[in-house]
């Protein structure tokens, strides 16, 4: 892939941040994800957090340890000879039930948009999604490849609380919120599964970079598995978002 065009600049006292931009772009992303992975392996002292976005990198450090110029000087040696290769990452299959006490606005999501609820349904469940963050609350999966003829601006007055577990749209997102949480973007699901569990081993089940498929259940389908506290989704391993051979 091309080297997007970046700058790494100042962030705060203790901090260093690689910009790409504000475009959304899945091979920025690709590009990002690299350039975090290169950072945790080269073992830089000093580094005290990496906290991969869309397209950014964040990079804490202490600063007696080492200063914002090495850092800076450091990172730019690294990541301009960056070179993205694709790698494994897990495939999700994560179950939903729309509509309903479970999708609270999905019946005005569809008329908005001219569709009935089996299409509706095959456009959001037809993509693989890349995981492109988690942030804005702990698992809460930011996911990129959403049908252009879905998207749709955020609503007007955000509600005050949310389910946990909640599949959503704003803008040209879909999301999988792991908390009750406010938010503006319009309900059309729920998923039974935790992606936040901090009584796990491994508290935040899906990583950036990963990648989700959606497929709808019932409702009796959705309580089953949520009320089994030690059922986990299925997964499989793919090659960096396609399929492996």
């Amino acid at each position: 892939m091309v080297t997007p065009t970046y700058q790494i600049v100042p962030l705060a006292d203790q901090g260093v941040l690689i910009d790409c931009g504000e475009t959304i772009d899945i091979e920025i992303n690709r590009w990002i994800d690299a350039a975090a992975r290169a950072v945790r392996v080269a073992g830089i002292d000093g580094i005290t957090g990496i906290v991969p976005t869309y397209r950014s990198l964040a990079i804490e450090y202490d600063s007696v340890m080492v200063t914002q110029r090495e850092l800076i000087s450091r990172l730019g040696q690294l990541v301009g000879a960056l070179r993205v290769s694709h790698r494994r990452c897990r495939r999700w299959r994560i179950p939903v039930t729309y509509g309903g006490e479970f999708g609270i606005d999905f019946d005005d999501f569809a008329r908005r948009h001219g569709l009935d609820r089996e299409a509706l349904i095959a456009l959001h469940t037809a993509p693989d999604y890349r995981i492109f963050m988690i942030g804005f609350m702990p698992g809460f999966a930011y996911l990129g490849g959403l049908n252009a003829r879905l998207h749709t601006p955020r609503r007007d007055s955000p509600r005050t609380q949310t389910p946990a577990g909640s599949v959503s749209v704003g803008g040209q997102q879909t999301a999988v919120s792991s908390v009750e949480a406010p938010s503006g973007w319009h309900l059309l699901g729920r998923t039974p599964v935790r992606t936040f569990a901090p009584e796990r081993q491994t508290p935040v089940l899906m990583e950036a970079g990963d990648s989700i498929r959606f497929e709808p259940i019932d409702s009796e389908r959705f309580t089953a598995l949520r009320n089994d506290r030690d059922w986990l989704p299925e997964w499989e391993w793919i090659d960096d978002g396609r399929p492996s051979p």
